[in-house]
């Protein structure tokens, strides 16, 4: 066999291991595609599985009880309507769920992180149960302090206390 056609052959390899997985650096079995069936609240969605996923390291107003509920909960919309095809990201680093079993992942639409353009809109702000950062973490910082300072979504629409004692409060800067 031929130099050339070896180093083809192991070109196509590389090529087709990379494509299992989603990306570079995610192993298949921290990926999953779903369709959206319903977006719950701010930072909830429901799968056509019926799997409920909670977007790991972020938190986003309640929706009945806190400012910026409602609008938050348009921006997910937004970003994952009903039907939309997402691939979720296990991050091995965080746990696998919450505390009332939903799939605790980074949700991506195409290559948009959705946990990280929520922070930067200011739907949410980052959330690090435990204070443990996840491999997103910098970027989700980046994000709120990027959205803070622009006044953006809830940074621009709330009461300043309300910020002090709530979400601002949890964004991990301590």
């Amino acid at each position: 066999m031929g130099a050339e056609r070896l180093i083809v052959l192991l070109a196509v390899a590389v090529l087709a291991a990379g494509c299992q997985s989603g990306t570079d650096t995610e192993p298949a079995a921290d990926t999953t595609r779903a369709v959206v069936e319903w977006v719950n609240d701010g930072d909830t969605l429901t799968l056509t599985s019926g799997a409920k996923v909670r977007l790991v390291q972020i938190d986003a107003p309640e929706l009945e009880t806190d400012c910026y509920g409602r609008p938050a909960l348009k921006t997910l919309i937004a970003l994952a309507p009903k039907g939309t095809r997402v691939r979720l990201v296990r991050d091995r680093s965080l746990d696998d769920r919450d505390r009332y079993g939903r799939l605790l992942r980074y949700v991506f639409v195409g290559t948009e992180n959705v946990n990280v353009a929520l922070v930067r809109k200011g739907a949410a702000s980052p959330y690090f149960f435990r204070n443990e950062r996840g491999r997103y973490a910098k970027q989700l910082l980046d994000a709120v302090d990027e959205a803070r300072t622009a006044h953006r979504g809830y940074w621009g629409a709330c009461p300043r206390a309300e910020l002090d004692t709530g979400l601002g409060s949890i964004t991990g800067r301590r």
